[in-house]
Formats: structure tokens, C-alpha cells, sequence
């Protein structure tokens, strides 16, 4: 579920904030007809504040214009020779560093926090359901696990696709990708429990209720209704909460758990139906932008968010396996997490307006990286600590708690490759270090958590350097 979460695109607020190519020149400009004079006049400030022409090149083309247009306006080959012309037109004049720059707008860290919390409270469901699950005996954890793999998969490439329309101010579009994906989700996450435990009816039943969780959850994060997700989870709170005082009735451990999959399912239901409601009549809009090509252009796109979300599914189960405790508090972090996103982005917009040359923005780059990692280190110790507290019993070795710090590290700095975009990265470090454990086994404690953060580390300086991955 909480994949979906962070294929919010911060960036459209970046690009909310550049300025505009005008359409067609003005009549005043340093030259009468010279429409290249004249474009420099009306972006003079940005272009001046430049520290390299390919900002300039990026600006260009995300206002639309292309190759063809610039060659018969403007007589240059592409936006890359428009671009360095104008820089060489224009002087450099760097904003002070005591301005403040905008910086996108993001939700509050105590927002963030109630979403940490969000996602960890459905893991009360397994708490509630464990004597059904036993039946007995030990519960069957195995289907859960490969129902939430498939979950975790589906619906992260589900949520991109969603996004994509979302992006392109098509909402009604994104409520029809989500109701013919969602229950897509459910089927899978069911069959892959069934695969695996086919004798096991209750734990097939339970894999079924969480993958229709997990699919409303899905869609409830993505159309922006994510505060139906409380007190949908209250039974699971309530019950919880009232086992650990006395024993319950053994239909409460199903009921509980069914109210709040019931609820979920049917607020994800309503809060699609709303959007289809709320949309033009026959959905006009949505029909002109697929006749006109515009939007997701098959799957394929979406197929590296879903691996990318199966590879992190795969290392966070790898801890709950090993350290149940350091398992809620990786789930918990990804609150703090989010709020840390928000924060690298806002940093890294005020070193590209401060900086006056490549080389200092990427130093500006990596610092605002470390200040990131180093935060996002901190709360998740906290969390961990907070957790050996709360879990009597459960203590792990310093190797076990130093390879979730840097497996932590590992999604945050995939988390933030995949918001700018850079997913394919990340999925395969991700993929490879879930991989990897199956051929050296213990590995999973601190050697691949290392090699994944250092890996995923560098591509973050090497792609996130570079000025036109912030346009």
C-alpha cells in the first residue's frame, strides 16, 4: 500500500514556478526583427540567473517547444542551440543569497507522521487474526507474504499509471484506470496466497481480504482521500487494543478484520464513483485526450514502478522475517520519509537559484543529501528504539540494526530517484539486492544493505547533479 504513496510527482510545483515562453513576440525587443532578441527580453530574468544553458534548454521545452517550431521562428537547429544563443545574450545576474527561494509546497511533518501511522496499522489485522491463522498450530505466514508481494507490485504500477492521467489534469481518466486495475490487484494477490498454501483455506481468506485492502488503499492514496483510511482501521484499533486487555471471542478475531476491509473496499468505491460523477458528461475531455494520444502509451511504463515496488517489498520482508519489531519501524518511517522528500526538493530548488556554476550545484546537491539521509537516520533509530521498547523480547545484534539503518537508506534514496523520475535505477538495485540473499544467504543482514545504499547513493549524486533534472 504504501508504495503507491510516493508516486506523488513533488516536481509539478517546480515547474509551476518557471516563467513562460510567450507565443508570439511582442512588438518591443532589442531588436525590431530579431525574435530571438525579443524571446531573451521577456525571459531575461530566468535566463540570467541561469547557471548553465541546458536550464534554459529544459525551460524550452517543457512550455512546448519543439525542434520544428524553433527552426522556422527562431532559425536554430533545436531548443540546445536556442538555448545556449539566449544564455550568450544575457548577463549573468545571480539572485542574493539572502532571498528566499520557493520551494514546492508539501504537506506538514506532522501530516506525514499520521501517514507513517496509516500504514502500520493494518498490520493489526495479522495480530487480530493470528489464532485463526494457526488454526492450531503455527500461523501461515507464507501466502500473506506472497499475497502482499503481488499486492505491493501491482498496485505500484497501478498507482504510476493513475498519477500519469492525474498529471495531465485528467482525473476521471485516472478513477477508470484505477477501477479496472484495482480489482486486477485483488485476483493476483489472492492467486499468489492460493499458489502457495492451497490447502490453508483461512490464510487464502485472509491473503483475499488483505489484497482488497490494499487495492482500496490504493486507490483511496491516490485520489487524494487518504483520511477515510482512519477510521476505516478504527475495529482494527479498537480490537487490538481490547485483546491485549482480555481475551475475545473467537469471531471478533474475523469480524474486526472484515468491518474494516468491508469499509475499506466501499469508501474506495464511493470516492471513485464521486470522481466519475463530477466528470463532464460522457466523459468528452477524457475521450479528446485519447484520440489526440495523450497520456500512458501502453504498460510498459508502468512495469518499472511495479518492479521497483517488488524488489523493496522483497528487502522490508526479508527484516520482518528476521526482526518483526525493526519491521514496524521501517513502516513507520515512511512518514518522516515523505516529509524528507519534500524537504531534499525544496534544498535543492535553493541551491539552483544560489549557485553560480555546475560544480557548486552539484556540491549543493550531495549536502542537501546528506542533511537528508542523516535526518531520515535519525527518526528511524528513534523508531527502532522506540520499537525494542514497546516488543518484550525482541533483540536483535548492532549487525542486524546497522543493515535496516542502511536498508532504510536504500528506499529513501530509491523513493527520491523514482520521484524525479529515475526509476529504472532503483528498481534494479532494489531487484538485485532482494536477489541476492537467495545466492549468499545471511547477506541480507548488512552486506547487501550496504552495497544497495552506496550503489543507489551514487546515482543519486550523478542524476540529481545535473541541473535539468530539477526543470
Amino acid at each position: 500500500m504504501s508504495g503507491s504513496l510516493w508516486l506523488k510527482d513533488p516536481g509539478t510545483a517546480v515547474r509551476d514556478t518557471l516563467p513562460r515562453v510567450p507565443e508570439k513576440p511582442g512588438p518591443s525587443g532589442r531588436a525590431g526583427g530579431d525574435p530571438v532578441g525579443e524571446l531573451a527580453d521577456r525571459l531575461d530574468d530566468f535566463v540570467a540567473a541561469a547557471v548553465h544553458p541546458d536550464e534554459v534548454a529544459a525551460l524550452l521545452e517543457s512550455d512546448g517547444l519543439t525542434d520544428e517550431r524553433i527552426r522556422r521562428r527562431f532559425g536554430h537547429e533545436d531548443s540546445f542551440a536556442l538555448a545556449e544563443e539566449l544564455y550568450a545574450r544575457v548577463g549573468r545576474r545571480f539572485p542574493r543569497s539572502e532571498d528566499p527561494p520557493p520551494g514546492p509546497a508539501g504537506p506538514t511533518l506532522l501530516v506525514c507522521l499520521l501517514r507513517g501511522l496509516l500504514f502500520t496499522l493494518p498490520g493489526l489485522g495479522h495480530v487480530l487474526a493470528a489464532p485463526v491463522l494457526a488454526g492450531g498450530g503455527r500461523p501461515a505466514y507464507a501466502p500473506l507474504l506472497a499475497a502482499a508481494l503481488a499486492g505491493w507490485t501491482w498496485n505500484q504500477a497501478l498507482a504510476h499509471r493513475a498519477y500519469t492521467w492525474l498529471g495531465l489534469g485528467d482525473r476521471p481518466a485516472a478513477a477508470r484506470a484505477l477501477l479496472r486495475g484495482a480489482p486486477v490487484g485483488v485476483l493476483l494477490g489472492t492467486a499468489a496466497a492460493a499458489a502457495v498454501a492451497p490447502l490453508h483455506a483461512p490464510a487464502v481468506l485472509f491473503a483475499a481480504g488483505q489484497s482488497l485492502y490494499l487495492a482500496a488503499a490504493t486507490v483511496l492514496l491516490v485520489l487524494s482521500r487518504e483520511r477515510v483510511l482512519l477510521p476505516v482501521l478504527l475495529p482494527l484499533v479498537a480490537g487490538a487494543l481490547f485483546a491485549a486487555l482480555q481475551p475475545m471471542p473467537s469471531w471478533a478475531h474475523i469480524v474486526l478484520p472484515l468491518v474494516s476491509v468491508t469499509a475499506a473496499a466501499g469508501a474506495a468505491v464511493g470516492a471513485v464513483a464521486g470522481v466519475l460523477r463530477r466528470a463532464d458528461p460522457g466523459g468528452r475531455r477524457g475521450s479528446r485526450r485519447r484520440r489526440r494520444g495523450v497520456g500512458p502509451r501502453g504498460l510498459g511504463g508502468s512495469v518499472p514502478y511495479g518492479l521497483f515496488g517488488l524488489g523493496s517489498g522483497a528487502l522490508v520482508l526479508h527484516v520482518a522475517l528476521d526482526a518483526p519489531a525493526f519491521a514496524v519501524a521501517l513502516t513507520l518511517g515512511m512518514g518522516p520519509a515523505e516529509w524528507l522528500l519534500y524537504r531534499f526538493r525544496a534544498d535543492s530548488l535553493a541551491g539552483l537559484r544560489a549557485c553560480t556554476s555546475p560544480g557548486a550545484f552539484r556540491i549543493s546537491v550531495a549536502a542537501a543529501l546528506v542533511r537528508s539521509l542523516a535526518g531520515y537516520a535519525g527518526a528511524l533509530l528513534t523508531l527502532m528504539a522506540a520499537a525494542l521498547l514497546l516488543w518484550p523480547g525482541a533483540g536483535p545484534d548492532a549487525a542486524t540494526a546497522a543493515g535496516v539503518l542502511l536498508l532504510g537508506a536504500v528506499l529513501w534514496t530509491g523513493l527520491l530517484l523514482q520521484a524525479f523520475g529515475a526509476v529504472l535505477s532503483p528498481a534494479a538495485v532494489c531487484g538485485a539486492a532482494a536477489v541476492v540473499p537467495l545466492l549468499l544467504p545471511g547477506s541480507e543482514r548488512l552486506l547487501v544493505p550496504a552495497g544497495a545504499s552506496g550503489v543507489l547513493v551514487l546515482l543519486v549524486c550523478a542524476q540529481l547533479g545535473r541541473i535539468t533534472a530539477h526543470r
